[in-house]
């Protein structure tokens, strides 16, 4: 997972997959879902990410890695 801040643009992009978008999806106003080939999200898009979000406060919980990155259950 990696997270970028354009600042410019005051947008938040969440990457969850390494693989290319072929289909865009607004879930909600200024939010928007990348999509593969299969279906599958591969990234997340928030515009206006200063309003939106606390950078303070960003925590991430990832429950399928057990002692570091790359050691999958």
């Amino acid at each position: 997972m990696k997270l970028s801040y354009f600042e410019d643009t005051d947008t938040l992009y969440i990457e969850l997959l390494g693989t290319p978008s072929t289909e865009s999806q607004e879930v909600a106003e200024g939010i928007t879902l990348d999509l593969n080939d299969s279906g599958q999200t591969v990234g997340i898009e928030i515009e206006q990410a200063s309003k939106r979000v606390d950078s303070a406060h960003i925590q991430m919980n990832l429950p399928f890695f057990s002692g570091g990155i790359g050691d999958r259950k």
